[in-house]
């Protein structure tokens, strides 16, 4: 089965720095594969920061993440501090990719490479809904 390939593009958005935590570690010692999960959602959530926004109030609706993949590069271990940048991409009229790119800060080494896909969602109504104008605007016309 062939593996999973991610391309990056050459302009990211928001980049964070995340300490790896003594939980983020597996039984052998590194970055654990559930870990890089919830590194990339802390960096969303500061990403959404940023932009004045919050996962659950996008200028309006809030947001899911539909889909995700994850492509590991290398090893990371505990006290690493890793550089994620992300990047907004595929712009639908619902919905968006983002994409990660994680680096040890003080290597300069990738560790992994992953992609977020999100929708925009009314949780009052239960449904899915257009992207909201102020983010379009901020990331480029679909």
């Amino acid at each position: 089965m062939p593996r999973a390939k991610l391309e990056l593009p050459s302009k990211f958005h928001f980049s964070t720095e995340i300490p790896v935590r003594i939980t983020d570690i597996n039984y052998n010692d590194h970055l654990g594969n559930d870990a890089i999960l919830s590194i990339i959602h802390e960096a969303r959530v500061r990403f959404y920061k940023n932009y004045g926004f919050k996962e659950l109030d996008v200028d309006g609706p809030g947001t899911i993440m539909s889909d995700a993949i994850l492509v590991y590069k290398s090893e990371s271990h505990y006290g690493d501090v890793l550089t994620v940048d992300i990047a907004v991409d595929d712009m639908q009229k619902k919905g968006f990719d983002f994409l990660y790119l994680i680096t040890n800060k003080d290597t300069g080494k990738e560790v992994a490479r992953a992609k977020t896909g999100i929708v925009f969602y009314d949780y009052e109504n239960k449904r899915i809904v257009d992207m909201p104008a102020r983010f379009r605007s901020l990331f480029g016309q679909a």
